[in-house]
């Protein structure tokens, strides 16, 4: 029985995370951290990290950027891998957990769906092909009124592969109101919608001359990234120290 501690576990996709987990047989969650207390569950639930005494096989986090830190702290003090699905981290943050892998074993994703990994990798493929013929590439991201950071992580794991395939010659534009000018060609335009509840979408956009290529994902319901981070998190178990995302996962 593998034992997960849900940090961010009262949360909308924590609940999903939770209401997943109690369907399954081989994987329970034995304790959960949140600041709000409110929500009833079946497992203790605690106000921050510190105050969990817990021993658990492994950690996952859907919470916020400022409690990443004090999280993988908990983490490095306890030997307790870490699945970390929080978005918006800052470079200092990211950097953070990057050093902190040295020691134990982390899973960090921008986003944990597998339909939106295969976007990436379709991505990486169609700029192969189209990014050295003239076609301009734009990233459009739509999700619901509550989110906080934009552009979004996923929109930003995107372009930052589209840019890797490019050897990251090309810039970023989020806004096109501070200067007219025509469009450059290695540019990658990233636009960030938000409304309703707009769960996630992202679309990649091929330009070309008089022709266009549109690359989509959406997502209906949370439990999407809900199942990407329990499968994380099994995956995980066992492994050495190190830093591991959704390829590791796609490949095992």
């Amino acid at each position: 029985m593998t034992k997960i501690i849900m940090h961010g576990c009262n949360g909308k996709i924590g609940r999903a995370i939770t209401r997943l987990i109690n369907n399954q047989e081989n994987v329970e969650i034995v304790a959960g951290v949140d600041p709000y207390l409110e929500v009833p569950n079946t497992y203790p639930v605690y106000p921050n990290i510190n105050e969990c005494n817990i021993v658990a096989d492994v950690i996952i986090d859907f919470s916020t950027a400022p409690a990443v830190k004090p999280l993988i702290d908990y983490a490095l003090t306890h030997h307790t891998p870490a699945v970390i699905c929080t978005t918006g981290l800052s470079e200092e943050e990211v950097t953070y957990l990057k050093e902190a892998s040295k020691s134990i074993p982390i899973f960090f994703s921008a986003n944990m769906s597998l339909g939106v990994n295969l976007l990436i990798a379709l991505a990486k493929r169609a700029t192969e092909i189209l990014g050295t013929s003239g076609f301009d590439i734009e990233i459009i991201e739509k999700h619901h009124n509550q989110k906080i950071d934009a552009p979004s992580g996923t929109a930003l794991a995107i372009a930052d592969a589209i840019n890797e395939t490019l050897d990251n010659t090309y810039a970023y534009r989020y806004d096109r109101s501070q200067v007219r000018e025509k469009r450059p060609q290695k540019e990658i335009g990233i636009h960030a919608v938000r409304g309703g509840t707009i769960v996630g979408e992202h679309d990649i956009l091929f330009a070309g001359n008089d022709e266009f290529i549109t690359l989509s994902h959406q997502a209906t319901s949370k439990e999407v990234f809900a199942t990407g981070a329990i499968k994380a998190a099994l995956f995980l178990i066992n492994k050495g120290p190190g830093l591991y995302n959704m390829d590791h996962l796609l490949d095992a």
